[in-house]
């Protein structure tokens, strides 16, 4: 077992966002966390990658090294794609004095190799695409090689192509690198693309999991709801 979340609870302002939540990721699969905006998705992200602490619960991970690939890139504008990239090789401690110049130089044309962007290092982000810009954060995530990749709306405000091309992309790094993913979206091609299995969140608790096949067949009335985009339903988008 490559992640382990037991009994996670997380307060923001007296609201339990995420209550007494459970679930576990096999090692090299895909998991999907979806639900409506707000539910707890991407703090159960920020809890796994150690960005905020849990009020209660506790999370087990078979390797230390975890990435998060944030929803819109998060690249450093002031920096061209090469130190994007070597960023984590420089400033981690535990990595400062561990390669060579010419070590991190070939790490970085492996890792754009990776997600099929050679030649690029000098170039900045606003020299490229969203999607370019979406395979760089890809390429930054992996530069440590980390067991664990931990995706928070991959997709998000891409194309339908260029979304296929980044789905495609984390079914390289699974597939490749023998990495355990888990994915936050509400795109249902990711889901459908890249999960091996799908959590729902509503009002802080799990409503519902299963294979993407199970869900598309699913009578569950919170996964009907989701496939169907349908207002009517168990779950009410808040208004305020």
């Amino acid at each position: 077992m490559s992640i382990k979340v037991e009994n996670l609870t997380k307060v923001f302002d007296g609201k339990k966002v995420l209550d007494n939540i459970s679930f576990e990721v096999n090692d090299g699969s895909s998991l999907a966390i979806i639900g409506f905006s707000g539910s707890g998705k991407s703090t159960v992200l920020k809890i796994i990658s150690g960005l905020i602490k849990a009020d209660e619960g506790k999370i087990s991970l078979k390797s230390d090294e975890v990435a998060l690939v944030f929803q819109y890139s998060a690249l450093f504008d002031s920096l061209n794609i090469f130190d994007n990239i070597s960023f984590a090789l420089h400033e981690r401690k535990d990595l400062r004095k561990k390669y060579s110049k010419e070590e991190i130089k070939k790490i970085v044309e492996d890792k754009l190799k990776v997600v099929g962007l050679e030649g690029i290092e000098k170039k900045y982000p606003h020299e490229l695409s969203g999607g370019m810009q979406k395979r760089v954060s890809f390429a930054r995530a992996i530069v440590t090689n980390p067991q664990v990749i931990l995706y928070d709306e991959p997709t998000a405000g891409l194309d339908p192509i260029t979304s296929t091309v980044i789905e495609n992309y984390i079914n390289t790094l699974k597939r490749e690198l023998g990495v355990t993913s888990i994915i936050v979206t509400h795109q249902l091609s990711t889901i459908r693309n890249c999960a091996d299995r799908v959590i729902m969140f509503y009002g802080g608790k799990i409503v519902f999991e299963g294979t993407p096949e199970e869900m598309n067949q699913s009578e569950n009335p919170y996964a009907k709801q989701f496939i169907n985009s349908s207002i009517e339903g168990p779950m009410q988008m808040l208004t305020s």
